[in-house]
């Protein structure tokens, strides 16, 4: 007998993008790009740059010999680690600025440390503070009936399982058209959704778009059509997250690969007799055959 089928690998990025031919600044953007790196690229660039600051002052202090009081001649490592004091606001005392140079050199990398700090610290904020959406989307689509009508299915769960108020799901189908000049675009067609508004996404929802004669999935051909035209499928959800109190947003990309005909998603929900819900997270992204869940029900209905 058939077995469910469990899609794996990891999650997808809604679009991969490669550049070529951008000629860009390392400055250009600086804010949008450091908010966008992940938590321990962001400790491991502000790590390094604390670093290099203090390299480049202590290089300074040790090409100035007698500018630091009870500091050895030349040493990079006393430079440095009186460089971090420095810079830290720490000042345990043993080494002090001890000529004119001195004075201006600590009196520079004290500006730079007070204004690095700030921005660190404001950043580090933004970063901490900004709304985020944990909403798991299932690996796989699925095409099955519902009520005697063929219906492409996408399942996604509110990963946190608080409530996401006025949550809307769109969905964009991607083709690429050739038009009358013979020029080649990739133009956006919305799926029309049985249901694109859920007030309390708490749990999970199945998004429903019925394959009737309007839909670009009706006929037999309409896989072959698709894959000619490089269809891919977007999902955008959006919401206000009542923990944030903020609009919140979600994304995934599928392609026709990820379409699993003739299938169900597997049940994950348990209601038991009190009222309580289980969600089964291990299940989640398995699809069944149809005529396995026909067969189970069979059983279930003896």
């Amino acid at each position: 007998m058939s077995q469910p089928v469990r899609a794996s690998g990891p999650p997808r990025a809604l679009v991969r993008l490669r550049t070529i031919g951008r000629s860009r600044s390392p400055v250009e953007d600086l804010y949008h790009t450091v908010l966008t790196l992940k938590w321990w690229q962001f400790f491991l660039a502000v790590g390094v740059a604390f670093v290099a600051a203090n390299a480049v002052f202590a290089v300074a202090y040790a090409a100035s010999p007698g500018s630091i009081a009870n500091a050895r001649p030349g040493s990079f490592e006393d430079g440095f680690f009186f460089s971090v004091q420095t810079m830290a606001t720490i000042g345990y005392g043993q080494m002090s600025p001890a000529s004119r140079l001195g004075q201006v050199l600590v009196t520079l990398e004290a500006v730079i440390g007070v204004l690095s700090f700030a921005l660190i610290t404001g950043v580090t904020f933004s970063k901490f503070s900004r709304p985020t959406a944990r909403v798991l989307f299932a690996e796989r689509a699925v095409i099955g009936p519902r009520d005697g009508v063929p219906h492409l299915m996408f399942r996604m769960a509110n990963y946190r399982h608080n409530t996401i108020i006025e949550a809307q799901l769109r969905i964009i189908l991607l083709l690429e058209e050739i038009t009358l000049e013979g020029q080649v675009m990739r133009r956006p067609y919305e799926l029309p959704l049985v249901r694109d508004r859920n007030s309390t996404f708490v749990l999970t929802w199945t998004a429903m778009h019925a394959i009737d004669e309007k839909s670009p999935f009706f006929g037999p051909d309409a896989f072959a059509r698709l894959r000619h035209q490089k269809a891919e499928i977007f999902l955008s959800l959006t919401g206000t997250d009542e923990t944030f109190a903020q609009t919140i947003h979600a994304r995934r990309g599928y392609r026709l690969d990820d379409v699993v005909e003739g299938a169900y998603f597997e049940d994950v929900l348990t209601v038991h007799a009190d009222g309580t819900r289980i969600i089964d997270y291990a299940r989640f992204h398995d699809v069944v055959p149809l005529s396995v869940w026909r067969e189970r029900h069979k059983r279930a209905a003896e």
